[in-house]
């Protein structure tokens, strides 16, 4: 252990007093910062009446007003932007699969803070510069891939941007490039995996020693199938393009006790969804982000969706936000109860014949609402076996969860994937209604 903290940047190092007194000073920087150069953030503080010098203290920010998604699509595609176009560098932004894109822009200075961000992360799973990393997010406009690229490059790292897709030739080159470390979401990995034993290759046999793993909620069961499988450590790390990208937070490999979040950079709160109320540490809620150190696009209480609880730190002075269980907008109400897709995941995890790999359908006949689990059958699966796991997932959820599902087994690998993740919820039903 004294080894590794001999690695810790200066920001690690930092006692909790001057962590707060470094928070303080960049927050009521970046709330003077987006007032005076975002029209969008001057009326939102008008109209609550707040100004950035009524921010006294850490608790005050509390009483400045939230930002939404909805906010950054209506300002799209610059509106949000805090500095002139040509201080731009890059632009990335979200698919836009429900609405227009979010678009976000880094200055030379916000590029280099994400990479110094994703370096840490990279350093707190386990790699160490020389190593190898195979990046399998997906290059583009998603943050993954350049993110964790530039990140993996600042730390020292030598890397492989295999993007994603073409799985057969990413397992042949992490035989033949020997990565100490790979970068991807989650459920690819586990089609990676799944393509190692189609090849007759013992996925344990590898170089791999470590896994980060995003851009998706996951369960302690995928890690630990992850992890046995693979022979490897599984950590999590975390971010979204309305903040920064990967890097906003990172589990630490000697804790696996959920992601310490770089407070020196982003600053959380975890609110209740339905009255805005900030809640104590340690009760759950919904994540909410302000930056305190981004020049092109401050980012003032950005409600992301994802709901986890704030923990006291461990491996480092900073707080750690317990993995995502879910997102308040992923919340499917059926038939009056309440069902996250983490809950069928957990349940599809322990199936045997099933691969991790799931969609849920939403339909409505009449005023009645269902849902129907999809899940990919594992390679070689006879058809008894699909019969069987169908049954038992309908079991586990009516027991586990108090609802009935209908259940579909299909062949592997057909459900559709974007940047290396599957879409969990299709809702099918009629637009001009709600969840009932």
């Amino acid at each position: 252990m004294a080894d590794a903290r001999e690695l810790l940047d200066a920001g690690e190092r930092l006692g909790p007093e001057e962590l707060r007194a470094l928070q303080l000073e960049r927050l009521r920087a970046s709330l003077r910062h987006a007032y005076e150069q975002v029209p969008f953030y001057r009326e939102s503080f008008d109209k609550a009446g707040i100004r950035p010098k009524d921010c006294r203290s850490l608790e005050d920010l509390a009483r400045f007003p939230f930002t939404t998604k909805a906010d950054l699509r209506e300002n799209y595609p610059f509106g949000m932007f805090a500095v002139p176009r040509e201080r731009i560098r890059r632009l990335h932004a979200s698919s836009g699969t429900t609405g227009r894109p979010t678009v976000v822009g880094y200055t030379e200075n916000d590029l280099s803070m994400w990479a110094d961000m994703v370096a840490r992360s990279i350093r707190a799973a386990g790699g160490r510069p020389g190593d190898v990393v195979h990046v399998a997010y997906g290059y583009g406009l998603f943050t993954g891939g350049l993110g964790a690229h530039y990140g993996a490059e600042r730390l020292g790292c030598t890397v492989v941007p295999a993007s994603g897709g073409m799985t057969a030739r990413q397992v042949q080159l992490i035989q033949d490039l020997e990565p100490a470390v790979i970068m991807v979401t989650p459920s690819y990995m586990l089609t990676l995996l799944d393509e190692f034993e189609r090849q007759g290759v013992d996925p344990r046999t590898t170089s791999l020693r470590v896994g980060i793993f995003g851009a998706e909620p996951w369960t302690e069961q995928m890690r630990r199938e992850i992890e046995e499988r693979f022979a490897i450590d599984a950590v999590d790390i975390y971010g979204l393009s309305e903040v920064v990208g990967p890097g906003v937070a990172q589990e630490c490999v000697e804790t696996k006790d959920g992601l310490t979040v770089w407070e020196d950079h982003f600053y959380p709160e975890v609110i209740d969804p339905l009255t805005g109320e900030v809640l104590p540490e340690g009760e759950r809620g919904e994540l909410v982000f302000t930056s305190l150190t981004k020049e092109a696009m401050p980012i003032i209480r950005y409600r992301t969706r994802d709901l986890t609880r704030l923990l006291p730190g461990t491996a480092r002075v900073f707080r750690r936000m317990e993995k995502i269980s879910g997102r308040s907008d992923d919340l499917v109400i059926l038939r009056g109860v309440n069902l996250f897709p983490t809950q069928i995941e957990e349940i599809v995890l322990r199936t045997p014949g099933v691969a991790p790999h799931f969609q849920l359908r939403l339909t409505r006949t009449g005023r009645m609402d269902s849902l129907t689990v999809r899940a990919e059958a594992r390679p070689g699966a006879t058809p008894e076996v699909r019969e069987a796991a169908a049954r038992s997932i309908v079991t586990a959820v009516k027991n586990g969860i108090g609802v009935s599902v209908d259940v579909e087994i299909v062949e592997p690998e057909s459900l559709e994937r974007s940047v290396g993740k599957i879409r969990r919820i299709v809702d099918l039903r009629p637009r001009d209604t709600g969840q009932g």
